[in-house]
């Protein structure tokens, strides 16, 4: 499944959702995952209110009530085409310019379209760059390299000058389609540049066909499949071959090939491409990368190495020497020290990814962050060398940290508060380039001031203060009142802490009833946090109260947290699930019988095991799940990572398999359900959700599955208006089961009142 990456959960995940850059095609994928499987525990929670949903559901209702009513100053669904997003900011070497991405939605070709902007690092004098994605500064600043649909096809290299009067760029790269270029990185001495690129190698198999007559429309020949990985979602069907490291010169001339043979740059989850981690070496002579350097990759399930390629030579050799997940290699500025990040090999589902520092030659090697039991991602080196800045979530709040190089040192944060923070740069004198996200404001670029000293001379930022730079969506949001975000605690079966977050209606009464909407996070992996939600003030603004937690599973809270459903998922992430909502519904302002329950990917798997474990909610939207774990393991693009979930594959042992299958427990659901799933998933496939629909139906339970036209994972990540019809539907339905009692306060339109912060 995948982690969830994105700060605006729309959709959930399965490890590893991919990122395509509109401008070049450039895929991107940071996955993680792991391995689990015992039987769970059943339990169903009924009592008086479980009894009158159970009523409640066994009426189809004939009529649906209106989902909204477009507002002024309540964010309704029409006001997703006014905001843009920023990503991937990159300050120039001498701290005086930004170039990042910028993406909208084109409301007539019904897409999302990114553009390079570029700006002075005090946020003035913002300009668009180019069509493209990926930007990299030149060393000397003068330049910048980007990723851009180039000829004869695809994603291709191109060059610019920032100053001057020729904007147009030089297209450097002309590979063929489907050649996938990406990574891009300039040589240290700004005369050429690496990248990575996928290396065709389709099967032989030849039989001999009788010659066609003329004129003949014979059929295709089948595609051939010999290999575990042969498709992906966001993909389809997978070309067979190899990805590796390449250089082109700045001056021209056909790329080189640097690593070759029947293996793959870029550490991998379950098999599927990604981005590959790589650098430099100072003198410019040695490439460093992640990887599986032999033949077997395709059964390799959490396990990389570090390597070195000698680039007159094509040698490589092996840096680390511990067996694990080791990814992400940087080169400190004077070429005496490795960065990367990984943790050893473990049967755990989950294990927190810790920085480690090697010497060059991959000897000496230490965990840096052994103090931090958080994911560190995002490596950057100091420009002096002394440490390396790293991002780490961290109770749904993710901020900058630092380690010092030298043994002993602690690690020690940089930013603090309830902020969502991305790392894209830093300049040689210091200053980063992020973007930072908060409940009530999406993600902006900014700049965070690293070390006090001549650089920083003037400027207004203490040390470690963030300084927003853009206000992108100020203007569209300034009309706007948004619902309240309010954090809690709970505790849970085995006196769990378990965290989350509650978003009231704007113009909150408290001695009103409002009805709950359950959302699920995807993974199950991956966390929910502080970071702004437009799928939740959506449902906040049409008077749904929104609950959303990171149950055990969740990263963000610690290796021990986040592998507590090792061998046992659906497990106690379901006990946290209802114990989050038994806290809210104990405060008074939620109507325990106008409860609704959603998610997608593993919030799919869990809002499928929840209707089949207590009748206490009124309706569910269950989006992309995993229904048949024994099923799965042959339809989705994630092999490995479905069979790692249990002890023994499902024909030694089907009972685990079959435990843990929420398609088991679709006896015990009384619960009215919608089913939303992409036409094209490759991720948690179709075929999933029509087995859940048609055991539903088998037993005359109210359901309805919705087929999304040109959607991969998720139901809105590739076409705007789906992820409107995702919004729309899901509150009509819950609405179409709404008790009568709360009939009026539901029904009532989105502008029937402006309300308040």
């Amino acid at each position: 499944m995948t982690r969830q990456l994105s700060v605006v959960p729309q959709s959930g995940a399965y490890t590893g959702y991919a990122h395509r850059a509109e401008g070049g095609r450039a895929a991107a994928r940071s996955e993680r995952a792991g391995r689990a499987g015992r039987t769970a525990r059943r339990v169903c929670r009924a009592g008086s209110a479980g009894i009158a949903v159970l009523l409640l559901a066994t009426r189809t209702a004939t009529a649906v009530r209106a989902q909204e009513t477009a507002s002024d100053t309540l964010l309704t669904v029409g006001h997703y085409f006014d905001l843009e997003g920023v990503s991937d900011p990159q300050i120039s070497p001498d701290g005086s310019q930004i170039v990042y991405a910028r993406r909208w939605v084109n409301k007539v070709e019904d897409r999302y379209e990114t553009r390079l902007w570029i700006m002075r690092a005090d946020g003035t004098h913002p300009r668009v760059f180019a069509k493209g994605a990926s930007p990299r500064w030149s060393p000397d600043g003068t330049r910048i390299a980007y990723l851009a649909e180039g000829e004869p096809k695809g994603s291709q290299i191109f060059v610019r000058w920032v100053e001057g009067d020729d904007p147009s760029p030089t297209q450097l790269t002309r590979a063929d389609a489907g050649a996938e270029i990406g990574d891009i990185k300039w040589a240290p001495d700004g005369k050429s540049i690496g990248f990575t690129m996928f290396v065709p190698k389709p099967p032989q198999w030849t039989i001999d066909m009788p010659k066609p007559p003329d004129s003949a429309k014979w059929t295709k020949a089948p595609r051939m499949v010999e290999t575990l990985h042969f498709r992906e979602d966001r993909r389809g069907f997978m070309e067979e071959g190899y990805r590796h490291l390449f250089v082109v010169q700045i001056d021209g001339g056909p790329a080189r090939q640097i690593t070759h043979g029947e293996w793959n740059v870029g550490a991998r989850f379950d098999g599927l491409p990604g981005p590959v981690g790589w650098d430099w070496a100072p003198d410019g002579r040695t490439m460093i990368f992640d990887g599986w350097a032999e033949a077997d990759g395709d059964y390799r399930y959490r396990e990389s190495n570090i390597y070195a390629v000698d680039l007159a030579s094509g040698a490589v050799r092996r840096l680390t020497t511990e067996r694990g997940a080791w990814s992400g290699p940087i080169v400190s500025p004077d070429g005496r020290h490795i960065a990367y990040h990984g943790y050893p090999a473990t049967h755990d589902t989950y294990h927190a990814t810790g920085l480690y520092v090697m010497n060059a030659d991959g000897s000496d090697s230490r965990l840096a962050t052994a103090a931090l039991d958080r994911d560190a991602e995002e490596l950057h080196w100091a420009p002096d060398n002394s440490g390396v800045y790293f991002t780490a979530d961290d109770t749904g709040t993710r901020n900058l940290f630092f380690a010092p190089v030298a043994a002993g040192g602690a690690v020690r944060p940089v930013t603090a508060g309830s902020q969502v923070l991305s790392l894209g740069s830093i300049s040689h004198t210091g200053v980063a380039a992020v973007t930072v996200t908060t409940a009530l404001v999406p993600p902006e670029v900014g700049r965070v001031a690293l070390a006090a000293g001549r650089a920083d001379r003037g400027r207004a930022e203490e040390r470690g203060g963030v300084v927003p730079l853009t206000h992108i969506n100020t203007a569209a949001l300034s009309h706007i009142h948004l619902g309240k975000v309010e954090e809690m605690w709970v505790t849970s079966s085995g006196g769990a802490r378990v965290q989350g977050w509650v978003v009231k209606p704007p113009g909150f009464d408290p001695a009103q009833k409002y009805p709950l909407i359950l959302e699920i996070h995807g993974g199950p992996h991956g966390n929910y946090n502080v970071g702004f939600s437009y799928m939740f003030q959506n449902f906040a603004a049409n008077k749904f109260v929104v609950l959303y937690i990171n149950p055990r599973g969740s990263t963000g809270y610690g290796s021990p947290f986040g592998a507590a459903i090792t061998q046992n998922y659906p497990g106690p992430d379901y006990d946290d699930l209802m114990a989050a909502v038994d806290s809210v519904v104990g405060r008074g302002y939620v109507d325990p019988h106008a409860m609704f329950v959603g998610g997608c990917s593993g919030g799919g798997v869990l809002s499928s095991w929840v209707i089949g474990h207590t009748t206490r909610f009124a309706a569910a939207a269950v989006r992309c799940p995993v229904i048949d774990w024994i099923s799965m393991s042959g339809e989705t693009d994630v092999p490995l990572f479905t069979f790692s979930w249990f002890d023994k594959p499902y024909w030694e042992d089907p009972k685990p398999w079959l435990d843990h299958s929420p398609l088991m427990s679709v006896g015990n659901v009384k619960t009215p359900t919608l089913i939303m799933t992409g036409e094209l998933d490759r991720r948690t496939p179709m075929p999933q959700s029509e087995e859940y629909y048609v055991a539903l139906k088998m037993r005359h339970v109210p359901a309805v599955l919705l087929r999304f036209e040109g959607e991969f994972h998720g139901t809105g990540g590739m076409k705007p208006t789906n992820f409107l019809r995702t919004q729309l539907y899901m509150m009509s339905w819950y609405r179409r089961y709404m008790p009568a009692a709360q009939g009026p306060a539901a029904a009532a339109s989105a502008g029937a009142s402006s309300g308040s912060r």
